[in-house]
């Protein structure tokens, strides 16, 4: 697992769909995540410190963590399966580890709410979503498909203007 941060937040111009691009801490590999509206509109209001008059829903989470003696230690991207990433919350409750299912989105919304670290799997930042990381290996490529040394390639030259216009 590899430290990240939030690096930019935006819309895909060629979707217009959100993303959320997690940049590794001291280090140039990032990895694009593309998130719903609410998720998107969640983690800008906290970044950009938006108050509301009332809790929203991943405020509701950081106060449900916190009342009931929670304490959140990370959270975890963990793989990829069929283009839908997959995290998890990593607690501990009275001592004991709880671990819960949840979408990268939900999971990273939540962590900057209790400056909780995020971590993505290793090979995520190496060959990004374009592999199903199920079992933790690649999937096997198809023809049409770029092998892991292609993908990195193509990976490392994007530039941010690739994803549509980014604002934090």
């Amino acid at each position: 697992m590899v430290e990240v941060k939030v690096a930019r937040l935006g819309v895909d111009a060629s979707s217009s769909a959100f993303v959320v691009v997690l940049q590794e801490l001291n280090g140039e590999r990032t990895l694009p995540i593309w998130i719903g509206r609410p998720e998107a509109e969640s983690i800008a209001a906290h970044l950009n410190n938006v108050e509301r008059s009332r809790p929203m829903t991943h405020d509701l989470a950081q106060h449900v963590i916190t009342g009931l003696g929670g304490l959140l230690r990370r959270v975890q991207v963990t793989h990829v399966h069929e283009g839908t990433f997959f995290a998890e919350l990593h607690l501990t409750k009275g001592g004991h580890p709880v671990i819960v299912d949840s979408r990268p989105s939900d999971a990273i919304a939540i962590a900057i709410r209790l400056e909780a670290p995020i971590f993505v799997a290793d090979i995520l930042l190496e060959v990004g979503e374009d592999v199903d990381t199920t079992e933790g290996e690649p999937a096997p490529a198809d023809d049409d498909t770029l092998s892991a040394d292609e993908l990195q390639r193509h990976l490392t030259q994007l530039r941010p203007e690739d994803f549509g216009r980014f604002s934090i």
